[in-house]
């Protein structure tokens, strides 16, 4: 069976497995607020709280369910609306969790292709990538690396794509440092590729207070400005997501 098939309900299945604890959490807080309107206090307010919980799970899994699922995100085709040349070299670099080098690979079999993986267990703490990652083995030949050490020479890659990546990077001082030494490792005609969710209205109310583990627009172009970037497109791949195509400054057409 060809191994860039995602099964039925993939994506909405892995948010359930690497952030059950979240479930339970609300799930948990709903019974508590139950058991209290039933047993002790009855009152809009509690019944208000109930439903906006119950309601917050839903939205979640059905956002997710969309994004990740009945999207065509994983076929990877909006690369064509953000790629303008043809790479002889390309790079994907994750953080713990690759989910797209297969296809990656077979949509450009004549690049030199490489991925690098930048998880650092003592860094990046969260514990849904460490389940992620006992769940999915990593891409073949995968180089584990460090953030603030990228092994690439100057000038030595066409496109490096980072899909739900570069946000794990917490530290904004990191992650500019981080974006400069990509800046260095593409040629001039270069292009980094980076896709994300924005810390934005929709993404609140798809997500709630979880949008918080994403960054805002202005936060990235701040980033990636200071790291000697410019934006040469922006795409919203979804109404959640944004890919923006980045070039060494002064070369963005």
């Amino acid at each position: 069976m060809d191994k860039t098939l995602r099964k039925p309900f993939q994506g909405v299945t892995n948010i359930i497995l690497f952030n059950w604890h979240t479930f339970v959490i609300a799930l948990v807080f709903v019974l508590l607020l139950t058991i209290g309107k039933y047993c002790f206090l009855d009152n809009i307010i509690i019944t208000a709280t109930i439903f906006a919980t119950l309601l917050s799970i839903v939205i979640s899994l059905v956002t997710s369910l969309y994004v990740y699922d009945l999207t065509d995100l994983y076929k990877l085709s909006f690369l064509d609306k953000l790629i303008t040349l043809k790479p002889a070299s390309l790079v994907n670099i994750n953080a713990g969790f690759d989910e797209i080098s297969e296809v990656v690979k077979k949509k450009y079999p004549n690049s030199k292709f490489s991925v690098f993986d930048f998880y650092d267990p003592l860094l990046h703490t969260e514990i849904s990538i460490e389940r992620a990652r006992k769940l999915y083995k990593p891409y073949q030949d995968t180089q584990v690396i460090n953030t603030k050490a990228v092994p690439l020479e100057e000038g030595s890659v066409d496109v490096i794509l980072l899909m739900f990546a570069a946000h794990e990077i917490r530290n904004e001082g990191e992650r500019t440092f981080f974006f400069e030494q990509l800046r260095k490792a593409i040629t001039i005609q270069g292009m980094i590729i980076v896709v994300e969710h924005q810390r934005d209205l929709i993404n609140f109310v798809a997500y709630n207070i979880g949008f918080f583990h994403f960054y805002s627009k202005n936060n990235w172009l701040k980033v990636f400005t200071e790291a000697g970037l410019e934006v040469s497109k922006e795409i919203k791949i979804t109404p959640f997501i944004s890919g923006f195509a980045l070039k060494k400054y002064g070369t963005a057409s």
